[in-house]
């Protein structure tokens, strides 16, 4: 199994309409052979002093996957590639992490 916190950067005011055409995608994605878990995260600033200041516009996709192999033709998926093309004009960058667990 493995873990991928993908970070997505987006442009100002772009946030909901990147968070709709998320909504859209998710159930394909849920039913990809692999798919373990699948979701957007927001920050939430709570005056903690060791987090780091909240991010307006960014949307954390928190993901598990059987395998790097299911990540990876997770990103070939005619509906994933639709999905990045609807929302190309709104996101400023995107990176991923890719984690196994450590214990």
């Amino acid at each position: 199994m493995i873990y991928v916190i993908a970070t997505v950067e987006l442009n100002e005011g772009g946030k909901e309409k990147y968070l709709a055409e998320l909504k859209r995608v998710m159930p394909l994605v849920h039913k990809e052979k692999g798919c373990l878990e699948y979701g957007p995260a927001v920050d939430v600033p709570t005056g903690i002093p060791i987090q780091v200041a909240p991010r307006q516009n960014v949307v954390t996709l928190i993901e598990r996957w059987e395998s790097v192999d299911a990540l990876k033709l997770h990103l070939t998926q005619p509906h994933f590639l639709e999905y990045r093309e609807r929302v190309k004009d709104v996101m400023k960058s995107v990176s991923i992490q890719v984690l196994t667990p450590a214990a």
